[in-house]
C-alpha cells in the first residue's frame, strides 16, 4: 500500500459517517418518569408526618425546636457544601431536609442545641458531601450524624439526657422502655408504646404513627417492602429465642414496638443509595439489621442497636449486591462464577 493510499483511506474513514450510539443495559427498559428524586423525597417527608405530629404532641415545643435546628443547619451545609464546590445548590430536592427531619426525629427531646448543628453539619459534610453528593453515599447520611453526636457527647445523649424530674411533661420523667427493661427488667405497657405516651427519641415513640408512615411509603412504593419484612421477621424469631431463654424479659412484640425500630425498618434501612438493589439482597439486608439490633439490645451495654446495626449492614451493601446478581437466564452457575 503507498502513502498515497494510505493517506486516501485515512481521509475516506474520517469522511464516513459516524454509526449511531446504542446504549446497552439490562432489562427492564422501562421507566417512570414521574417517580423523581423531589417525588420519593416528598412522599417520605409526607409518610413522616403522623411521626411528627405525635412527636410534637408528646414533647410539645422540645420536638419543634429540635426537628426545625436540624433541618435549617442540614439545608444550610447543604448549600454552602454546593459553593464550595462551585455547583448549583440543590435544595429543591428535599434530601438534605429529609435528612434534617430524620436526624432530628432520632435525637431525644433534651439534646443541646449544639448537638443538632454538629449532627447536622456531620451528617450532610462527612455523611453525604465527601463520596460525591446524594446517590454515591455508601452510609446513611442521618445515621453518619447520629453515631458521630452519640459518641462525642455520651453524656447529653446517654439514658440519663431523656429524663427530667422536675419536667411539667409528665413523660419526660419516666426513663425509656428499653432502658427500663435493661436496667430492672421492668415490662413496658403495649398500649403506651402503641400510641406513643412514653419517653424515647423524637420519633420513636409512637409504634401506629410508624405504622401509618411506613405503610403509606409501600403503598406509593417509595420504599421496597422486602427491608422492613426482613427486620421484623428476623426480630419477632431471634426475640423469641431470647425470650425463652430467659435473656430478655420484653416478648417479641414489646421489642418490636419499643425504641427505634420501627422507625429504622421503615424510614431509615429504606434509603434506596444505601440498601442493596436485588430482591434477595434487601431481604438478606434486612434480616442482617434485625440480627445486629437483636445483638445490641440483648448483649450490649446499649439500650438500643438500631443505628449501629443500619450503619454496619450499610457497609456491607456492596458484598451483598455482588453475592445477589440475577443469574441471566440460559447462563449456566460454571459461566456465572467465572463472571463474578
Amino acid at each position: 500500500m503507498t502513502k498515497a493510499d494510505g493517506g486516501e483511506k485515512k481521509e475516506t474513514t474520517a469522511s464516513s459517517p459516524i454509526p449511531p450510539g446504542i446504549r446497552v443495559a439490562p432489562s427492564p427498559h422501562l421507566s417512570d418518569t414521574g417517580s423523581t428524586t423531589r417525588r420519593m423525597m416528598l412522599d417520605v417527608l409526607i409518610g413522616l408526618v403522623p411521626v411528627l405530629a405525635v412527636a410534637i404532641f408528646v414533647f410539645r415545643w422540645y420536638a419543634v425546636v429540635q426537628v426545625g435546628l436540624c433541618v435549617l443547619c442540614c439545608l444550610a451545609t447543604e448549600a454552602l457544601c454546593a459553593r464550595m464546590r462551585r455547583r448549583p445548590v440543590p435544595l429543591d430536592d428535599y434530601s438534605a431536609a429529609l435528612t434534617g427531619v430524620i436526624l432530628g426525629l432520632s435525637l431525644p427531646w433534651s439534646a443541646p442545641w449544639y448537638v443538632a448543628v454538629i449532627g447536622s453539619v456531620t451528617a450532610i459534610g462527612l455523611g453525604k458531601v465527601v463520596f460525591g453528593g446524594l446517590g454515591y453515599n455508601i452510609f446513611n447520611p442521618a445515621m453518619v450524624g447520629r453515631a458521630f453526636v452519640m459518641l462525642s457527647f455520651a453524656r447529653e445523649l446517654g439514658a440519663s439526657a431523656f429524663v427530667l424530674s422536675e419536667a411539667k411533661l409528665e413523660v419526660l420523667t419516666r426513663a425509656t422502655p428499653l432502658s427500663l427493661a435493661k436496667q430492672s427488667e421492668a415490662v413496658p405497657d403495649i398500649w403506651a408504646l402503641l400510641v406513643g405516651t412514653v419517653n424515647g427519641s423524637l420519633g420513636e415513640t409512637s409504634a401506629i404513627a410508624l405504622l401509618i408512615g411506613g405503610l403509606y411509603l409501600v403503598c406509593r412504593r417509595v420504599i421496597s417492602w422486602e427491608i422492613p419484612v426482613g427486620i421484623v421477621v428476623a426480630v419477632l424469631l431471634l426475640v423469641e429465642l431470647g425470650h425463652l431463654a430467659h435473656v430478655t424479659p420484653l416478648g417479641p412484640l414489646q421489642h418490636l414496638i419499643s425504641g427505634a425500630l420501627l422507625f429504622g425498618a421503615f424510614f431509615i434501612a429504606t434509603d434506596p443509595v444505601t440498601s442493596p438493589m436485588t430482591s434477595k439482597g434487601k431481604l438478606l439486608f434486612g434480616a442482617g439489621i434485625g440480627l445486629l439490633i437483636v445483638l445490641i439490645r440483648l448483649f450490649s451495654g446499649y439500650p438500643e442497636g438500631v443505628m449501629f446495626a443500619v450503619l454496619m449492614m450499610n457497609s456491607a451493601v456492596p458484598l451483598i449486591n455482588r453475592w445477589t446478581i440475577p443469574r441471566p437466564l440460559g447462563m449456566s452457575s460454571k459461566q456465572d462464577t467465572e463472571m463474578s
